[in-house]
């Protein structure tokens, strides 16, 4: 880690302390590239109800409406290791390294953000389970021709 990492560790940090400050949750994302913030953003969940307003979904969301649909040579700068959403995200988007100031572990000790369905320490674990372990029923439903969306993308974006 370089010292401009840890500065711009501090900065997420910083940005977090301010969105609670606001009335918002704990959490600010960076996107860094050469050295510049191209994109910063806070955890909105509390101010809009919105439960997928993380901090590293609304800066993936603000990065692409700049045009940065692929953050490779962008790092991400975030104040607790990512949620699986998060996480998830952040591997689709790409960018180089994910940075947090953070461990899960950290967070835990101060910062509950579960429901009904997982807490904080179950939450990662929920994936690795077998589908009809998890605390989220889900059940295959049924659609004649369920497959012709991906048949018909398939067929125009070729290999």
């Amino acid at each position: 880690m370089s010292d401009r990492d840890d500065t711009f560790t501090a900065l997420s940090v910083q940005r977090a302390r301010e969105n609670v400050a606001e009335g918002g949750k704990p959490f600010a994302c960076l996107l860094v590239r050469d050295g510049e913030v191209v994109v910063e953003a806070a955890n909105h969940v509390a101010q809009t109800g919105d439960p997928t307003a993380h901090a590293e979904i609304r800066a993936i969301r603000l990065a692409a409406e700049q045009g940065l649909t692929d953050l490779r040579g962008i790092d991400a700068y975030v104040t607790a290791y990512p949620c699986p959403m998060c996480l998830g995200a952040l591997y689709y988007a790409q960018p180089d390294r994910v940075i947090y100031a953070v461990s899960r572990e950290e967070e835990g000790e101060h910062y509950e953000d579960g429901n009904r369905l997982m807490t904080l320490d179950t939450f990662y674990d929920e994936y690795a389970k077998p589908l009809d372990e998890r605390a989220l029923r889900a059940e295959k439903g049924h659609a004649d021709d369920a497959t012709a969306p991906f048949v018909e993308w398939s067929s125009r974006h070729p290999s």
